[in-house]
């Protein structure tokens, strides 16, 4: 299981041991070697339709293992080849921004007190960049910087009301990961090199989906809604972005796209497309108790970077998940910070899509010895994320008939996790959901 620990606050995962449970392993004739390499991109694909990549490492063994990077084991004649996590990417030991002594505080603060730590920090950002300016334009940039804008009253607004939240059931569940050695406070004291994460591991699925796009639409017509994928098979980039494939097989299989290997875990289904391509998902008709949504919002950030799409609240709005969802089906969103965002999910994107929204939980990324990777008071970058929680409503009576031994959601919870380095990885929602 993913869950270390369970306290009233929340839950403290493992994601490493969540993704190494999930039976990476490849029989026969797909064994290694002639398979996946190290540092090979591989991609995973939870509750059917959501995906995500990673590296994992391979080595060969007489007999069964269980060690990471240790692969080879023999079942009677049939050899299997198992895949590890690599753990560099998840060796957070040092926070990305230490927090001084001073904001590390156990006590309330106040509103006015996180906005005159901002406004400090601020200043003392724009000192060291003004260096070469003159003082007139340094004079002038800090004190633009130093006036908030309605976006950002709103978070320090909202911050302030979850911040005890955090702070506290944080603490608790750290405290129970120090105890049972999961989580080591002498990790960062002892470290003397920065996080070691591998550069070179490149995800090529936005590429992938953007290649979708040049693809003809797919009919309604069109019979083959779902193709399994078999053995020692190679297919086109073309059949296997115009359609859902399925492992319905107790190992997983390897597939290649764009010359690279990816992992499909067993027992699991995939759609590789965006929003724009659904029709191929649409005609296999299943209906799903669970969703998860993680859509790339909107924000100055992207827009700069220009490293990948990012969705308007009008497409967000035209992903189907009425035509999706089950009868009380629980749709998770993950949402930034961004105060905008969180209202467009509850006042306006779940209404449209008949949910009702049940809570506001919270995942609070720390690093292996149990601080948070930001500071938690700072302005630009929070160490927690949102997750908004509803359920579609539905026809009355099959809403009734299907809730019987339905658990409630509560309504605020903490998922504790020391985040992978890859960049947007979620943690697993596998053990609280």
């Amino acid at each position: 299981m993913s869950v270390v620990h369970r306290l009233a606050v929340g839950w403290l995962v493992d994601h490493l041991s969540f993704i190494n449970q999930c039976g990476y392993e490849i029989c026969d004739s797909f064994a290694h070697p002639g398979g996946v390499s190290p540092n090979t991109s591989v991609t995973s694909t939870e509750d059917c339709h959501s995906s995500s990549a990673f590296a994992a490492t391979s080595s060969s063994s007489d007999g069964p293992s269980y060690c990471p990077g240790n692969a080879v084991e023999t079942e009677g004649k049939r050899a299997k080849t198992r895949y590890m996590f690599q753990e560099e990417f998840f060796d957070i030991s040092k926070p990305h921004i230490a927090a001084a002594p001073e904001e590390q505080l156990c006590q309330e603060v106040s509103l006015t007190e996180i906005k005159a730590n901002s406004n400090r920090e601020e200043y003392q950002e724009e000192a060291k960049s003004d260096t070469g300016d003159s003082l007139a334009t340094a004079r002038k940039k800090r004190k633009r910087k130093c006036v908030f804008n309605q976006g950002e009253l709103d978070a320090l607004e909202y911050h302030s009301k979850v911040r005890k939240l955090i702070w506290e059931g944080t603490l608790d569940l750290v405290q129970e990961g120090l105890k049972s050695g999961f989580l080591h406070r002498t990790t960062a004291k002892l470290s003397c090199r920065k996080n070691n994460v591998p550069q070179h591991i490149v995800c090529g699925l936005a590429e992938l989906c953007e290649m979708a796009k040049q693809f003809p639409a797919v009919n309604e017509s069109d019979h083959q809604a779902v193709r399994v994928l078999e053995e020692e098979t190679s297919n086109a980039e073309q059949d296997l972005l115009s359609c859902v494939w399925e492992n319905s097989s107790n190992c997983a299989k390897i597939i290649v796209l764009m010359g690279q290997k990816y992992l499909v875990p067993p027992r699991s289904s995939f759609l590789l497309s965006d929003i724009s391509c659904l029709q191929p998902l649409l005609n296999c008709k299943k209906k799903y108790d669970v969703i998860v949504i993680d859509p790339p919002w909107e924000n100055k950030s992207v827009k700069r970077s220009n490293r990948y799409s990012y969705l308007s609240s009008w497409q967000i709005k035209q992903i189907p998940v009425p035509t999706l969802a089950a009868p009380n089906c629980l749709v998770v969103m993950w949402v930034t910070n961004r105060q905008k965002h969180l209202r467009f999910v509850k006042d306006e994107l779940y209404p449209h899509w008949s949910v009702k929204t049940l809570a506001e939980w919270h995942w609070v990324k720390i690093t292996t010895a149990g601080e948070f990777v930001l500071p938690l008071d700072s302005l630009h970058k929070k160490p927690y994320e949102v997750l908004v929680l509803g359920r579609v409503q539905g026809d009355i009576k099959e809403t009734l008939r299907k809730s019987e031994g339905i658990l409630p959601i509560p309504e605020h919870q903490l998922i504790v996790s020391v985040p992978c380095s890859l960049h947007s990885h979620k943690p697993p929602l596998a053990g609280p959901i």
